[in-house]
């Protein structure tokens, strides 16, 4: 009997992804169903509910979702993030949960470095803006993301730091960065900070004004990573305290008409736009494509987060 798996896509992968995804399925003997653009919650509890494997992009895998699959084995979300899944409740169900770090790391990164020349060009008003040669960026949480955005960065001409204590600092080191083991200091000499942290428990929030207070008079702030990382009312009072203090984000945030008055210091994409390029499009679908089939044919767990 062939093993069922479901492409859940509110928006769709590139052509290209999907035409990878069916072939890798196509090999491999599954039966592949694609629910594409679907615009209610409904079509997924129906589609989903007899399936054996799933990958999804941004979409919601809440409990009542998990609980309405009934063959369910593993749910790869195509992307770094998977806040978007349940994890609780697939382990509950003994259902694997896995993500595709890595692959959109790159276009990620790019973003970062592009951001940071935007504004520190003024958003290319006709002003005399700054340069990034010599100046000094942290990076914060020195996962995928950061390995690039710091290979970027070094080709700048940037000296680049680190903070990231679940990374072992040799390894940091070995890259050529300079790490930091008190997060403040970094924050106290770093021209730059690009943040790339997860949201947990104790992350929430953590970017606060006693955090931005102690960074450079002229300090940017670069966030690519969770909005809820970010304290607003920081941002917001650091920026009328200080006039040349930016912030750019592919994250809008919930005061975006409080923040709009801030003009060429501050930038946010329409919406979180990191990994939308259809290089990383593609990446992220074949990774969890492959991924699923290494689960079942070899028991391959490697990227499980829950």
């Amino acid at each position: 009997m062939l093993r069922k798996v479901l492409l859940a896509t509110e928006k769709a992968f590139a052509k290209q992804a999907v035409v990878g995804i069916e072939s890798i399925f196509s090999k491999a003997g599954y039966a592949l169903t694609k629910l594409e653009n679907y615009t209610s919650k409904d079509e997924l509890l129906t589609a989903i509910a007899d399936v054996e494997a799933v990958i999804i992009r941004s979409d919601i895998v809440d409990k009542e979702v998990i609980e309405s699959a009934s063959n369910l084995k593993i749910v790869v979300r195509a992307g770094a993030g998977y806040d978007n899944i349940d994890t609780a409740a697939a382990s509950s169900k003994n259902i694997v949960a896995m993500n595709t770090p890595g692959q959109n790391s790159n276009a990620v990164a790019e973003l970062v470095i592009g951001m940071m020349v935007y504004l520190a060009r003024g958003k290319y008003n006709g002003k005399s803006g700054s340069e990034l040669r010599g100046k000094k960026l942290g990076i914060h949480a020195y996962g995928n993301v950061g390995r690039y955005v710091a290979s970027i960065a070094k080709g700048f001409g940037m000296d680049v730091y680190a903070y990231d204590p679940f990374v072992e600092r040799s390894k940091i080191e070995a890259d050529g960065i300079k790490v930091f083991e008190d997060v403040k200091e970094m924050y106290a000499v770093c021209d730059y900070i690009s943040l790339h942290l997860p949201k947990t428990k104790t992350t929430v929030k953590s970017i606060n004004y006693d955090l931005l207070s102690i960074m450079p008079e002229h300090g940017t702030l670069i966030n690519t990573a969770r909005g809820e990382v970010i304290c607003e009312d920081s941002i917001v009072r650091i920026m009328k305290e200080r006039k040349n203090f930016k912030y750019g984000t592919d994250i809008t945030p919930e005061n975006e008409e409080t923040m709009k008055q801030f003009n060429e210091r501050y930038f946010s994409t329409p919406k979180k736009m990191g990994a939308q390029t259809e290089e990383a499009n593609i990446n992220a679908g074949l990774a969890a494509a492959e991924q699923i089939v290494a689960f079942f044919e070899k028991g391959d767990t490697t990227f499980k987060v829950n």
